[in-house]
């Protein structure tokens, strides 16, 4: 097996995922475009050496249909004769185009990648797609489908996660957020996104709310309980299949859910030889990678099952990894894995997460990876382990080690 090293990584500022963002008016292939443009002005290299492009993007259809990837590498500086690969593993999507690219490195089939991702939910709304689990009535019955706030209430009820809990959660996670800007943790990442005449629209996280505290979100009504309880009473579906539970303790509203938002990310991705050719330093190298299927009812429960798969590839124990990079999808998840791990949370989700800053979904799973890296190198730790839940019951991980 070969190395494969990670020699850049940025992202662009999320920008609120409303017609009143800032990012609005900025298409999917123009930010991806962006942030492609932005890794090759980092770094001297010829892009025609470039074997693909892999671009994470949930919702493929309209603007962001027709291989989102490619179009934008054909929007981008670019050379014409680098692909472009548009993949959907949900929630997933951003880390597994760094996995595929890291894994095909490793096995010797290619030299060097752009992969990342690009979500604009302020003009794709999330959903917009159509989803076959929930549509087809022979997939949604035999998988007891619900939507996922019920799986995260669920997993709160399932494993005893109280609100007060989740929302302590919010407010540590919007606390260090605020904390990681002002103390420029996110200045080598973010790339300032700008309109056609060069203007910057945006060059700082809009989602965030740093004054939340514990008061103002206790004022917040649950956001799934009417889905659980009235019809189409998904409540009673998810208690089929999980009969030892005697009712469903919603927890989950706005203020400790994922924020809904538009961003984009990239990362260069290479083997040791790209590397020397152009005088690129890594920065950190893959050591392992991890994909799962996991029960689709409860859904989100993937980062523990896939964090076992990985560490156990890897030869590890969980006591080798110096930081943790859980998506927060929904409070509950996080605190699944630490529960499930014993992990402090002082090593999880260290400057914030996507409950605070939002969850761009084809882009955060390459968002999570290069704030692991740039928390590896600020605080000169080793090694990084990032996760995130996926819809329809998935979980995908990836271990990197600081060069």
């Amino acid at each position: 097996m070969n190395d494969a090293y990670i020699y850049d990584s940025l992202r662009s500022p999320r920008g609120i995922g409303r017609p009143t963002g800032a990012l609005h008016a900025t298409t999917s292939v123009d930010l991806s475009s962006q942030m492609m443009n932005a890794i090759l002005d980092r770094n001297d290299f010829d892009s025609a050496e470039l074997d693909d492009v892999i671009w994470g993007n949930v919702t493929q259809v309209g603007e962001q249909g027709a291989c989102v990837g490619r179009t934008a590498v054909l929007m981008s500086d670019l050379d014409q004769s680098v692909a472009g690969l548009a993949i959907n593993r949900f929630c997933g999507s951003g880390l597994e185009a760094a996995n595929l690219a890291a894994r095909q490195v490793q096995s010797g089939a290619a030299e060097a990648f752009i992969a990342g991702g690009v979500e604009m939910m302020s003009r794709v709304p999330m959903g917009s797609d159509g989803a076959a689990i929930a549509a087809d009535p022979r997939a949604a019955i035999g998988s007891y489908f619900v939507p996922q706030g019920i799986s995260a209430d669920l997993i709160a009820t399932k494993y005893g996660f109280t609100r007060e809990m989740a929302d302590a959660m919010a407010v540590e996670s919007q606390a260090r957020a605020a904390k990681a800007w002002s103390e420029g943790r996110f200045d080598k990442s973010i790339v300032p996104v700008r309109d056609i005449n060069g203007r910057i629209l945006l060059d700082r996280d809009e989602y965030m709310r740093p004054g939340t505290d514990m008061e103002a979100l206790a004022k917040l009504n649950p956001a799934f309980e009417q889905m659980g309880l009235v019809m189409p009473g998904f409540d009673a579906v998810a208690l089929l299949k999980y009969p030892e539970i005697e009712k469903i303790n919603h927890i989950h509203h706005a203020g400790n859910s994922s924020g809904i938002v538009d961003g984009s990310a990239a990362m260069l991705i290479g083997s040791k030889a790209f590397g020397e050719k152009y005088g690129l330093k890594p920065r950190a190298r893959f050591k392992a990678t991890a994909r799962i299927g996991t029960e689709p009812t409860i859904m989100l429960t993937g980062p523990v099952p896939v964090t076992e798969k990985i560490l156990k590839a890897a030869g590890m124990s969980i006591k080798d990894i110096d930081l943790f990079e859980v998506n927060e999808a929904f409070a509950s998840v996080v605190m699944r894995f630490e529960q499930a791990f014993d992990v402090d949370h002082s090593l999880v989700n260290v400057n914030g997460g996507s409950i605070a800053m939002g969850h761009p979904l084809g882009a955060t799973g390459t968002m999570v990876l290069g704030t692991a890296l740039d928390e590896l190198e600020r605080s000169d730790k080793t090694t990084a382990l990032a996760t995130l839940c996926i819809a329809s019951g998935m979980g995908v991980a990836t271990i990197i080690e600081r060069v």
